[in-house]
């Protein structure tokens, strides 16, 4: 079990951000079998044969977020790469004047993979709509799996990177539709 404070947002009744600092308990991911059919699923796993996944599982932690909780903001540091166990997580940009979702994300859905591996912040913040409880891998196991099987970081690597291409792909699907819708609005590109 590992300890950790983090800055906890939450959204009042008002819709309005609410920071507090708030100790988050990560536990080691004990009940491998209850949770292997779900990640097994999962495309950052991908390709993994069974011992390469129990090895990847003994390096795995759990934690939970309240309804209404951000799990990070927009501009945090990286942290985890998580994996929803259950519940319901929304990507969403809160600047103090603008609220957009961007996407949302239900059991076995991945995500903060790109920040992790980019050593970037975050570009968006990660909102728990309902009770929502989170498998997570740390930058630091991933580095472990580096130096002790490279050949399974490989494969976790190339499957970030092509689960990354497909969210960028879905992205620029989006922003060219929406500037047709744009386009059409005003008239056309004249």
């Amino acid at each position: 079990m590992a300890m950790c404070m983090v800055r906890a947002t939450a959204m009042n009744a008002a819709g309005r951000a609410v920071v507090k600092l708030m100790e988050k308990v990560y536990y080691p991911l004990i009940a491998i079998d209850e949770v292997s059919a779900l990640l097994n699923k999962i495309s950052v796993f991908g390709s993994l044969n069974n011992s390469q996944l129990q090895e990847v599982f003994k390096l795995l932690k759990t934690v939970k977020y309240g309804e209404g909780e951000f799990i990070y903001k927009r501009g945090d540091a990286s942290s985890y790469i998580y994996i929803i166990k259950q519940g319901e997580v929304k990507m969403v940009i809160d600047n103090e004047d603008v609220f957009l979702e961007l996407i949302s994300f239900r059991q076995g859905d991945c995500f903060g993979e790109t920040s992790v591996i980019g050593i970037q912040s975050h570009s968006s913040s990660a909102l728990a709509v309902k009770p929502t409880e989170l498998i997570v891998l740390e930058p630091g196991s991933l580095l472990s799996i580096f130096e002790t099987d490279p050949e399974v970081f490989g494969i976790l690597i190339l499957n970030i990177a092509r689960e990354t291409a497909r969210r960028l792909r879905q992205s620029n699907e989006a922003l060219v539709q929406y500037m047709i819708m744009k386009n059409k609005k005003v008239g056309g590109i004249g």
